[in-house]
């Protein structure tokens, strides 16, 4: 069976792009603004428009200079097209929030004395990447807890992991200034007369003192398990903690605290950036990693 020219029909399957440069034209009224919205120029509008209505075999504007009308059909063809492409637009629009949300994991003192000062300059950088901080003390299970990624303390992580290094530190012992004002502490024999404040980092007061080459001030003084706490413990002015560099970095520009000695421990850890292997990263994911290991080179 054969067709004669006349039993032809247009082929009535346009491009998405030329449908949505349709809805703009027809929204706009007149070719340059609808260009002007969509970032084309007029030209690629009217094409766009002509190429749409000759393969459809409708005429759907009637022009008159540079203004636009709709015909009855090209009316009837925007109401049915603009709510379409608003849910096609809603729909992408979620997927692509859904793959800007990073839930990374740290310990509670990394969360609180180094990356919430950060925190604003990361949210100017990023401002489409939803960040969403586990703070714990535990090794998390990524796909358990949903983690997508943690800052890491400790030694190389184990395998399973792609582990970017972040930084090594060192450790010192940091006061209040007017802690430091009070008890002359000007050099490290003077600690016999301070109170220590004692936490659960591996580099303890003995390591460091041996450091210092000064003898262990007797082990007065409370024992406090947290960074975040004996920190804030020393602001206060109830003694003298062991500080990691990173984290005390912002309590010392601030003047909050003071490095009263020379004397820096190196500590035997490192902070790392990790995340499941055979885990494919999201460009949220690898601006978040990228960010983090600037941010720390800049601590």
């Amino acid at each position: 069976m054969s067709f004669s020219h006349h039993d032809r029909r247009p082929d009535p399957r346009p491009s998405l792009r030329s449908l949505e440069v349709f809805v703009a034209a027809a929204e706009h009224g007149n070719f340059t603004a609808a260009g002007r919205a969509l970032g084309i120029t007029q030209s690629a509008v009217s094409r766009q428009v002509a190429d749409l209505e000759s393969m459809i075999g409708v005429v759907l504007f009637l022009r008159r200079g540079a203004r636009l009308s709709l015909t009855p059909t090209g009316g009837r063809l925007v109401a049915g097209l603009s709510p379409a492409l608003a849910d096609a637009r809603r729909a992408v629009a979620e997927v692509a929030s859904a793959q800007a949300v990073v839930t990374l994991s740290m310990l509670p003192s990394v969360a609180a004395k180094w990356l919430a000062p950060r925190l604003g300059g990361f949210v100017s950088a990023h401002p489409y990447i939803d960040l969403r901080v586990s703070a714990s003390r535990h090794l998390v299970d990524f796909a358990a807890e949903g983690i997508d990624a943690a800052i890491r303390y400790g030694p190389k992580p184990a395998p399973g992991l792609v582990a970017h290094p972040l930084a090594e530190e060192t450790v010192t012992p940091v006061a209040a200034p007017g802690y430091v004002r009070d008890h002359a502490l000007h050099a490290p024999a003077d600690l016999a007369r301070a109170t220590l404040l004692h936490g659960d980092i591996p580099e303890d007061w003995p390591e460091w003192c041996a450091a210092a080459s000064v003898p262990m001030p007797p082990p007065e003084g409370p024992r406090l398990g947290d960074d975040t706490t004996i920190l804030q413990a020393a602001i206060e002015g109830n003694g003298v903690a062991l500080g990691r560099s990173h984290l005390i970095s912002e309590d010392i520009a601030a003047g909050r605290l003071v490095a009263p000695f020379p004397t820096h421990l190196k500590a035997r850890y490192a902070y790392w950036f990790v995340y499941p292997e055979g885990l494919e990263p999201t460009a949220a994911l690898i601006a978040v990693r990228d960010w983090t290991i600037a941010a720390f080179a800049a601590t």
